[in-house]
C-alpha cells in the first residue's frame, strides 16, 4: 500500500491488496475526518436520540452500537476480505457466538454434526439441542470421520484445529460433502484465527469463534463473533442475539478492537515460538502425544499445510503422569497455570482436571506466549528437569 493510501475517503483496511498486517492495522478504521480520532472512543448509551419513525442503524442499545459497528467491520474485512455480502456480528462470549449459531439454524427433527473432540462445553450444548427434538451425531475431527455420519443432517459444526487434541480435518472435502447434502457447515476458527485460516473461503457458510483468545490476545476480554455469507441465515443470528441479549459492552468491543491492530505481530511470534516449543519437547522421552499441526511429521500436518497459513500457537503434550504433570507445572518459571489460551503470557493446564476432556491424566495444553523464544523453551526444558523426582 502505497503513502497516499487511506487519503481518498477510502477504507484502507478493504484493499485486498494489503498485507494481512496492514489490514490488521487498518481493519475497521472509520474515513479520515479531522480532529476526530482515528479510533473513535466507546460508545455508552442505552438509547440514542429516535425523534418520528424509529428508523436509522442506531435506535436501542440491545440492538446495535457504533462501537460494535466498527468491531464488526474490522473482523469482517479479516475474516472474509473480497466476499461479497458477508457478515459479521458480535457477541458477549464465545459460546454466546457458539449458541446462536446452533440455537438459530436449527428446529426439532433436524439433525446436528458435532465433533467428539470439540471444546469441553460442546456436550453441554448436545444435551441441550436434544431436549429441543434435534438429533446430534457425533465423530472424531481427525480423518474427516464427520463424513460417515453427515446423511440427513441439517448442520455440519467443524472445530479445526481441535481443542485441546489439535486434530485437523479438510474443511473443503467436509463443506462440499456437507453442502451435496443439503447440509450447512459452520467452523469454530478460534484456534486457527482468521490469520490461520478463512472458512468462508473454503466454502464454510459461517466462521465462529471465541474473540476472547488469540484474537484479543491479552487475556482481559470475553467476546464471540460470527461471520456468515448468507443473509438469511444471518438475519436469525441477529434475531438470536436479540432476544437472548448476548451482547458485548462497548469497553470490551473497543478494547478488542484496539487489540486486533497487532494480531499479526502477536500471531507471527507466537507461532514462530510454538513451532520451537514443539521441536523441543520433541527430542524428549518422558514427552509423548505431541501434538502440533505446523510440526513436519505431525499427524495433521498435511492437511493443515492444505488449508492453513499459521498453525496457531497451542502445543499439546503427554506427560508419565498427573503427579508428574502437576510437578511440571508447578516448575513453570515464565508460564502461568491458567485455563483458556492466545494470550501473550504463556499459559498451560493439565486439561483433564476439569474432567470433560478424554485426554490422559498427565495430559498438558501449552497456549505460547510472546515471550521471547529461547527463554520459554529454556523454562519448559528447566521444568521437565526439575519435575523429574
Amino acid at each position: 500500500m502505497n503513502d497516499s493510501a487511506g487519503h481518498d475517503g477510502a477504507v484502507p483496511g478493504t484493499d485486498m491488496s494489503a498485507g494481512e498486517g496492514t489490514r490488521a492495522v487498518r481493519a475497521g478504521l472509520p474515513e479520515p475526518v479531522k480532529h476526530e480520532p482515528t479510533l473513535p472512543g466507546p460508545v455508552f448509551a442505552a438509547h440514542f436520540h429516535l425523534p418520528g419513525d424509529p428508523t436509522g442503524p442506531y435506535t436501542y442499545g440491545r440492538d446495535e452500537n457504533p462501537t460494535w459497528t466498527l468491531l464488526e467491520r474490522a473482523i469482517g474485512e479479516l475474516e472474509a476480505p473480497g466476499t461479497d455480502g458477508a457478515e459479521t456480528l458480535v457477541f458477549a462470549s464465545g459460546m454466546a457466538a457458539i449458541s446462536s449459531v446452533l440455537f438459530s439454524q436449527l428446529r426439532a427433527g433436524d439433525v446436528a454434526v458435532l465433533p467428539d473432540d470439540g471444546y469441553q462445553a460442546l456436550p453441554l450444548v448436545r444435551a441441550q439441542l436434544e431436549t429441543y427434538g434435534i438429533e446430534v451425531r457425533t465423530a472424531p475431527t481427525g480423518g474427516d470421520a464427520q463424513l460417515g455420519v453427515l446423511d440427513g443432517a441439517r448442520l455440519l459444526w467443524i472445530e479445526t484445529p481441535s481443542n485441546p487434541g489439535l486434530d485437523v480435518c479438510d474443511i473443503r472435502r467436509l463443506v462440499e460433502a456437507a453442502h451435496t447434502r443439503g447440509a450447512l457447515v459452520a467452523v469454530d476458527n478460534t484456534l486457527a484465527t482468521p490469520l490461520g485460516q478463512r472458512p468462508l473461503e473454503l466454502g464454510a457458510d459461517f466462521s465462529v469463534a471465541s474473540g476472547t483468545k488469540q484474537l484479543t490476545g491479552h487475556g482481559d476480554i470475553l467476546l464471540g463473533y460470527v461471520t456468515g455469507r448468507d443473509a438469511e441465515a444471518m438475519a436469525a443470528v441477529r434475531r438470536w442475539r436479540k432476544i437472548v441479549g448476548a451482547i458485548p459492552g462497548p469497553m470490551e468491543a473497543w478494547l478488542a478492537h484496539r487489540s486486533i491492530a497487532t494480531l499479526q505481530l502477536r500471531v507471527d511470534r507466537q507461532n514462530a515460538t510454538a513451532l520451537k516449543v514443539a521441536e523441543a519437547l520433541r527430542e524428549r522421552p518422558e514427552v509423548t502425544g505431541l501434538r502440533y499441526p505446523g510440526l513436519p511429521g505431525d499427524p495433521a500436518h498435511e492437511v493443515a499445510e492444505r488449508q492453513m497459513r499459521r498453525y496457531g500457537c497451542v502445543v499439546s503434550f503427554t506427560l508419565p503422569s498427573r503427579a508428574r504433570a502437576d510437578r511440571f507445572l508447578h516448575a513453570l518459571r515464565l508460564v502461568d497455570d491458567a485455563t483458556s489460551f492466545g494470550g501473550v503470557r504463556s499459559t498451560a493446564e493439565r486439561r483433564g482436571r476439569w474432567g470433560g476432556d478424554a485426554v490422559p491424566e498427565g495430559f498438558i495444553r501449552l497456549s505460547v506466549g510472546a515471550e521471547d523464544p529461547e527463554d520459554l523453551v529454556a523454562d519448559l526444558l528447566g521444568a521437565l528437569e526439575r519435575s523429574a523426582d
